[in-house]
């Protein structure tokens, strides 16, 4: 039996436990299992706590569909929260270690408890190489691609995992559904990519809904709105302080010399023990 916890982070949700613990062999496996919400837990991805020779500890994460990511930008507001209320960390700054390099951690405490975490996600890249986007370009922004039945001016950069803006007037779920798959699968991006719809409020407010490679549509994507707001920042349409918000709430981003702070709440929803 394995003792977890169901977090979310902003709507996004995930099985986190501590990987010390239990000897599990295969994550993705695991995390396809205990990801399903039909014959298992439910959550868009598992978080798991492991020993670091580079951090405080390290964070492995897995989507639901078991492709293991580089960074959760949701993901790890919940692990950092995991890791201080389950002692496995016993300060309110510290590192964790992700394949997207280590991760500086600030938790916002009022009487003990967290009110808040902000983390620097580092520096947005531009490189097409590096999304990677299939393009000659030096830079691969406001590019026209012609997905089913429509034609689309999209952005790509990596923030710890491949993202693509689209620019919108208004957020349409049901254009999601049916755009971002298609985008996400496009043969432009060999790694697939995720797929963020931004809608420009003012320059301190915009509106983010993302189709995530791996899993799907979901509530809110970390690395998409830190992503969509680097995007928007780099374009000028946005002051380097920004209102994000999602169907799963809102976070705060500050670009200080090119650096991304996210901030946001992280929620323990309940604890299980799970009958493998």
């Amino acid at each position: 039996m394995i003792k977890f916890w169901k977090m979310h982070g902003v709507g996004n949700d995930f099985i986190a436990l501590d990987g010390e613990r239990y000897d599990i062999k295969d994550y993705s496996e695991f995390a396809k299992k205990i990801c399903h919400r039909h014959f298992g837990v439910g959550a868009d991805g598992l978080l798991v706590a492991k020993k670091s020779d580079k951090a405080d500890c390290e964070m492995i994460y897995y989507n639901s569909d078991g492709s293991r990511a580089k960074m959760c930008g949701n993901g790890l507001r919940c692990f950092s929260k995991f890791v201080y209320d389950k002692k496995i960390v016993d300060k309110d700054t510290f590192k964790v270690e992700t394949l997207d390099g280590v991760k500086d951690i600030k938790l916002n405490l009022n009487s003990g408890k967290i009110e808040s975490i902000k983390i620097n996600m580092g520096k947005a890249n531009f490189n097409p190489k590096s999304v990677p986007v299939k393009t000659d370009k030096d830079i691969f922004i406001n590019e026209d691609i012609f997905v089913i039945d429509k034609d689309f001016k999209v952005s790509s950069l990596l923030v710890g995992v491949p993202h693509t803006i689209v620019f919108v007037d208004e957020i349409d779920k049901k254009e999601i559904l049916k755009y971002g798959p298609e985008i996400e699968k496009s043969s432009i991006f060999p790694e697939k990519t995720n797929v963020n719809f931004v809608k420009i409020v003012d320059k301190e407010n915009i509106l983010v809904s993302t189709w995530e490679r791996g899993c799907g549509y979901t509530l809110a994507c970390g690395t998409g709105i830190c992503a969509s707001s680097a995007m928007a920042h780099y374009l000028n349409k946005i002051s380097n302080k920004v209102k994000v918000k999602s169907e799963g709430g809102e976070l705060l981003i500050e670009i200080i010399d090119e650096y991304i702070y996210m901030q946001g709440s992280a929620v323990k929803i309940c604890e299980g023990i799970l009958e493998v």
